[in-house]
């Protein structure tokens, strides 16, 4: 199932879900079908790198480069969502360790990036996740990511997130009640 966000300040703009059922589809706009959303423990997104930011007047001048910080940042936000999902929106995921990050190779204004997560443990407080950026079929970088798994620290946080998925068009309403 494809979910295209709203054109934003954002750097994902599209998320997929893969999904166990076929039966529920979420397509742009938030619409849904009714039914509980059996999610798969992958996800992917999109995102492009600008063509112009202040990002690129240090990192380098006459040569500019997506900073690797960035693009683990990136992974690190695809990864995030995903255990989000697979949480149904009760945990929130903090960046907790970085495992076997590999930058491998330049990435360029005007990219086109593919992120995708996949959920290699789920408990005990804790979430790991295999993440990878890919310019093409070329693999940028990839990284294993460790998240510590807390309950919303207030109402205003969770509300502050609720309102990022929506703008991403993220279906929390079904994950929710799913």
């Amino acid at each position: 199932a494809e979910i295209v966000s709203k054109p934003s300040h954002q750097r994902i703009e599209k998320i997929y879900l893969p999904q166990k059922s076929k039966q529920t589809q979420f397509l742009g706009g938030g619409d849904a079908k009714k039914g509980a959303v059996e999610l798969a423990e992958k996800l992917r997104t999109e995102a492009r790198v600008p063509d112009a930011s202040t990002i690129f007047e240090g990192h380098f001048p006459g040569h500019p480069l997506m900073p690797g910080v960035l693009l683990i940042e990136a992974m690190a936000q695809t990864s995030g969502w995903l255990v989000i999902a697979v949480t149904k929106f009760s945990r929130m995921p903090f960046f907790a360790a970085l495992k076997e990050a590999k930058l491998r190779s330049f990435v360029p204004p005007g990219q086109d990036l593919s992120l995708s997560a996949k959920l290699l443990h789920e408990g005990s407080g804790y979430a790991v996740t295999r993440a990878e950026i890919r310019c093409g079929s070329k693999l940028a970088c990839n990284a294993e990511i460790t998240f510590r798994l807390v309950e919303f620290p207030n109402p205003e946080f969770r509300a502050s997130m609720e309102k990022m998925a929506a703008i991403l068009e993220f279906p929390i309403g079904a994950l929710a009640h799913g």
